[in-house]
């Protein structure tokens, strides 16, 4: 009997789930995470949660947003994960100028010499990719940052009336400099719902600075060995949508997501006194994901509260607004979230 492989496309919907396969399936995405750690830290030096909030993103078939200052890997990060998985790779680099139309693609007349008659063709633009780089998102105006919401939502873009799918495996993987920078604009709420993590990247320690400095200032290129391929990635992440959650867990990350309403009867104290807008429904949804992504790269078949402890800060500080008085007292996001995760402790 042939052993499976973790190519054989066994996650299809009419396919049962076969339990001695997924536990073979889930040691393979184990080696395949270790792997893949291993070919980026060949550029990569440091930034273990930014790779863990990566990886967390592409095995939950979500989007990332990094937000970080200029200069810190972000942009080299992420091509080098698309290289090391073997899919197709578009940048689009976001400027004030850019127009919704430069994203998704425009149709253009062509004329048929036979007949002299005049036609319009689509011609796809760069999001038609399997791993999209938004770089530098919010410089350009909300316009176009909000060409990006059908295909991130649907995996599809609409032009002239007509839909295209993308073909999956899709992800937006965004890059933010801080909000404070000069020249910059606020993502839209709609549109920070729809990043499933936000990632905060920070400067190198000293030792990690002195590494990056001397990689990068050498002649030597690190060339990137491939890991998965597009049609691996997908099996995974099948394989993690079929990690059971035990309604208990399901219960702990529903509680979570709305102990950050000011207005639900379940809202905490910290969020009653510095919330405006909590979390929605899709922090629920993402809390349960990322916690199962977290306990498969682990080669666990069983999330924990740790777990969806662990991804909370990724998934929720995008999506609460805070009030004045949270300003006035100089409290962020992190801040409220880390004293909700304390309480979280106590539940029942």
């Amino acid at each position: 009997m042939k052993e499976p492989g973790i190519t054989d496309r066994m996650a299809t919907k009419r396919e049962p789930v076969v339990a001695d396969r997924d536990v073979l399936l889930l040691g393979r995405l184990a080696e395949a995470i270790a792997d893949l750690r291993s070919e980026l830290g060949k550029r990569i030096v440091g930034q273990r949660e930014v790779e863990d909030g990566l990886l967390t993103t592409l095995l939950a078939n979500g989007h990332a947003l990094l937000v970080g200052v200029p200069g810190l890997a972000k942009t080299m990060l992420i091509s080098s994960v698309a290289e090391a998985l073997e899919l197709r790779f578009s940048r689009i680099q976001f400027t004030p100028d850019l127009m919704p139309t430069d994203i998704t693609g425009t149709e253009v007349i062509e004329e048929d010499r036979s007949t002299g008659r005049r036609i319009f063709r689509f011609v796809p633009g760069p999001i038609f990719a399997n791993i999209v780089l938004a770089d530098e998102i919010n410089r350009t105006p909300p316009k176009t940052q909000a060409a990006l919401l059908q295909a991130m939502q649907e995996r599809a873009v609409t032009a002239a009336g007509q839909t295209y799918r993308l073909e999956p495996p899709f992800f937006v993987l965004a890059t933010q400099n801080p909000i404070e920078q000069e020249g910059t604009y606020p993502l839209p709420e709609a549109q920070l719902d729809r990043f499933m993590l936000e990632v905060r990247i920070g400067y190198p320690s000293r030792t990690e600075e002195e590494e990056i400095a001397l990689r990068t200032t050498g002649s030597e290129d690190a060339q990137l060995r491939p890991v998965l391929s597009a049609g691996e990635l997908i099996d995974l992440q099948h394989l993690v949508r079929r990690v059971p959650a035990p309604p208990s867990l399901i219960a702990f990350a529903v509680k979570l997501a709305r102990a950050t309403r000011p207005d639900d009867p379940e809202a905490s104290a910290v969020s009653r006194r510095y919330v405006r807008w909590g979390a929605g429904p899709r922090a629920s949804q993402f809390l349960i994901l990322g916690a199962k992504a977290r306990a498969a790269m682990a080669g666990s078949a069983l999330p924990t509260f740790e777990e969806v402890r662990a991804v909370a800060p990724l998934v929720l500080r995008h999506r609460l607004v805070l009030n004045f008085e949270a300003e006035a007292d100089g409290r962020s996001a992190d801040d409220v979230i880390e004293e909700l995760l304390g309480e979280s402790h106590a539940w029942k």
